[in-house]
């Protein structure tokens, strides 16, 4: 077993979790309950919002797949190095917003994914 896929994929688990159901609350409510956007906005941020639920649960599962086979190696070659993109994405947004880039927890979940799945890669090569 890949350990350090498995912590990949905790990581990203929580983080779907995080975003689900705190993030829910705390971003999707108020953008859904907002009048002021334009529809088109609106409506493709929370199309966005569910795009990134998707993509979490997708990470979560790829991870686990390759925690546990290592047919699916090669995995966090992608998905290592697009979590920490999403992360200075994050960062870039937080800073752009006035806000400490820690402020956003996307910036902090994303890293630690990203970094935890490109270290897997070291405890399985492909």
């Amino acid at each position: 077993m890949n350990i350090l896929a498995a912590l990949a994929s905790l990581s990203a688990l929580i983080t779907f979790l995080i975003h689900t159901f705190a993030g829910g609350q705390v971003v999707a409510r108020p953008l859904l309950a907002d009048t002021h956007l334009p529809p088109a906005s609106k409506w493709l941020n929370y199309y966005c919002w569910h795009i990134t639920t998707v993509l979490l649960a997708a990470m979560a599962l790829a991870f686990a797949a390759t925690a546990l086979d290592a047919r699916f190696a090669a995995f966090p070659y992608l998905l290592g190095p697009l979590a920490l993109c999403l992360s200075a994405l994050s960062a870039a947004i937080a800073i752009k917003a006035g806000m400490p880039p820690l402020r956003l927890p996307s910036t902090s979940l994303f890293a630690l994914t990203g970094a935890l799945g490109i270290a897997a890669l070291f405890a399985n090569p492909v």
